[in-house]
């Protein structure tokens, strides 16, 4: 089957050309025709199946056929809401409707907590077709009256179990219920818990149920086990990076201290990381983010804060630093790596304490973890391991209108660097990220200081100085 044959709206099928795409997958396959035909679905995926996609594309193209409703403020009502559990994930969703939606003419916007409110009640007000948002922040702002869903066609509910296990049952059911009873509802869940059960049960309306039983191919995620002392552990992760060699690698702890602690003996051994966890502020977890997806950070040091929902392309390698004591969890945390038919190493470090962590593992994947000792671990260049990429951070983003191509004008035109040289740009509200080839970052920085960028003197500088 390919896309064509999905029968969605021209303007998608371009968009989905673009990120060369030609085949949905399994997912994607059953999920989107009975989008289209109009069944409230509960599905249950892995993470890495490409799920987003399977709402995102037959939502948009129920969309672009709309008859667009009005809400009480007067201006085009929110045609479809989408709630995640985190913002991270919230902002990989709406970039998700911006990048398939980018020929038709919808609006889109992201809410959630960490961050103002007055940017988001601004943006609400000039009338948005798609809102994505995290639960806390949709109510809060629903509550003081500067949301209406009562034009909701579509409401997907989007990491349903984990946004139980985060607390959020009670708000879920008041946000459904401040939606029409008349609208579509697409509820996606990695598992099947009670509570996906309950409000399958109490708010959706015979939905057609579609589960992929797949496991990770063991030619894709290639798994491998080493046994440590607690004094090995964090010194390990080390090891494996310099025999592996991966170019972008999440190292996953248990507990913030221990992502503390391993961030300190990385730097100490001058790996390039950065730490992902819930102590920080939504603009540094942006940065963090921005950093390793556009490979200008070889390692991200995370809790299970980020083991759902964070979608890096190209990510070699996931190091468990630490068992976790749920089966499910390990799976999505190695579901990281081994994506879109690539392959990746998952390397995970045990101690004799966590061996019925481990017992629980090989039960739930059906098979033996592969053994291997420590001591085969040999460093495979003298090299320092560096990633491939740095980021400049210019002061300026949609705030002054600010675009990507602004700045990749600015650096292949005046600059007179090849565009090849230019990785990912990222365009927030008051600042604009872009990653240059490690080997230009310096005079790309003297450069685009010394010129302009749409017309305007901006102020740069380098993100890891």
């Amino acid at each position: 089957m390919t896309f064509e044959e999905l029968q969605l709206a021209p303007a998608i099928l371009k968009a989905v050309r673009e990120q060369g795409y030609d085949t949905p997958t399994p997912i994607q396959a059953q999920a989107i025709p009975a989008v289209l035909e109009g069944h409230d679905l509960l599905a249950g995926a892995q993470t890495g199946t490409g799920k987003t996609a399977a709402f995102t594309l037959p939502l948009l193209h129920r969309l672009s056929k709309g008859q667009g409703k009005t809400n009480k403020f007067g201006k085009d009502g929110i045609a479809a809401l989408v709630l995640t559990p985190t913002r991270e994930l919230a902002a990989q969703v709406e970039e998700s409707v911006r990048t398939y939606g980018k020929y038709l003419p919808l609006s889109s916007t992201v809410i959630f907590g960490g961050v103002g409110m007055n940017p988001q009640i601004d943006r609400i007000k000039q009338g948005v077709d798609i809102l994505v948002a995290t639960p806390g922040r949709l109510l809060d702002l629903q509550q003081q009256g500067h949301l209406d869903l009562s034009t909701v066609e579509v409401l997907v509910l989007d990491e349903a179990d984990r946004m139980l296990d985060m607390g959020f049952a009670e708000d879920i059911a008041q946000v459904i219920a401040n939606c029409p009873k008349a609208r579509q509802t697409l509820l996606f869940s990695a598992t099947y818990p009670d509570g996906v059960k309950a409000i399958a049960t109490r708010f959706m309306r015979d939905p057609q149920e579609i589960t992929l039983k797949e496991k990770h191919a063991a030619s894709k995620i290639r798994q491998r086990f080493y046994e440590v002392t607690e004094d090995e552990r964090l010194h390990a992760v080390g090891l494996l990076l310099n025999h592996y060699r991966p170019v972008s690698t999440i190292a996953f702890c248990n507990t913030k201290n221990q992502c503390r602690d391993l961030l300190d003996v990385l730097r100490a051994q001058g790996f390039h990381a950065l730490a992902l966890h819930g102590e920080l502020d939504q603009r540094e977890r942006d940065q963090v983010l921005i950093q390793f997806a556009n490979r200008s950070c070889s390692v991200l040091v995370a809790t299970d804060v980020a083991a759902r929902g964070l979608d890096i392309a190209q990510l070699e390698a996931v190091i468990n630093v630490d068992v976790t004591p749920d089966p499910e969890v390990h799976v999505h945390r190695i579901g990281r790596t081994g994506r879109a038919d690539q392959e990746g190493w998952a390397l995970s470090l045990s101690s004799m304490n966590e061996m019925g962590r481990v017992g629980g593992i090989e039960e739930a994947q059906g098979r033996d973890v592969e053994w291997h000792p420590l001591a085969e671990l040999k460093a495979a260049s003298d090299e320092p391991l560096l990633p491939p990429m740095e980021t400049l951070q210019i002061l300026g983003g949609r705030k002054e209108k600010i675009r990507p191509g602004d700045v990749l004008g600015a650096l292949t035109g005046e600059a007179g660097f090849n565009g090849a040289q230019i990785g990912k740009i990222n365009v927030t509200e008051f600042s604009t990220y872009v990653a240059v080839e490690r080997g230009i970052a310096r005079d790309a920085l003297r450069k685009l200081s010394a010129g302009k960028v749409k017309g305007k003197k901006v102020k740069v500088r380098l993100m890891d100085e």
